[in-house]
């Protein structure tokens, strides 16, 4: 059975992964906590790889749960990726969203929520995957860059596209500028696509 948006079917629970400042997590909070804003999502918990950043500071202001998984406490990347999906595990989410979480998830984490793991990209994937999106429009000269929401697979920004919406490269713009532009059409298309994702499972 599909639900609109806001109903009152329960909402489905995500466990959010960040690495830095959160912003886009912060969105997320926002847009669920906001009575005009119909959302079918609940953030069970939040995730980093690594402590005391701002991602886990936003969590903790808002009463989510948080836990680290810090691959430096590991012997391997194996034992790293076990241990990531014994603490999502524990949390029994049906989606994983990576925002802003700068580490290739495993085969055990992927094995776990197979097709559950959705990551936002700022580039129109195919084109600049990796960690320098922004940057290598810049350098190509594009006229137009954007953003993607996809689902996660083992390979770096190679997963099946859920969603993408375009922003033109204005003339001056730098990484900074393009960037903090990309990330205001970026969290509206994660937010719009997380909700479709949940609805459609209920």
């Amino acid at each position: 059975m599909t639900a609109e948006p806001g109903t009152t079917e329960a909402p489905r629970k995500i466990v959010v992964l960040v690495s830095g400042t959160g912003t886009i997590l912060q969105s997320l909070i926002d847009a669920e906590r906001d009575s005009a804003v119909a959302t079918d999502y609940k953030i069970i918990a939040v995730g980093a790889d690594k402590p005391d950043i701002e991602g886990l500071a936003r969590a903790e202001r808002a009463g989510i749960p948080t836990f680290v998984v810090n691959p430096l406490k590991s012997s391997s990347r194996v034992e790293w990726d076990q241990a990531l999906a014994e603490r999502l595990s524990d949390y029994r989410p049906d989606w994983v969203v990576s925002a802003g979480f700068m580490r290739i998830l495993g085969p055990q984490v992927l094995r776990k929520f197979p097709n559950r793991i959705i990551n936002t990209h700022p580039s129109l994937l195919p084109s600049f995957p990796g960690a320098h999106a922004i940057d290598d429009a810049l350098s190509h000269g594009v006229k137009v860059t954007g953003c993607t929401v996809h689902i996660v697979d083992s390979g770096v920004d190679t997963g099946p596209i859920l969603a993408q919406v375009a922003v033109s490269v204005e003339s001056g713009d730098d990484s900074e500028t393009l960037h903090e532009r990309v990330k205001q059409v970026e969290r509206k298309l994660l937010i719009d696509t997380i909700n479709q994702l949940c609805t459609q499972d209920q």
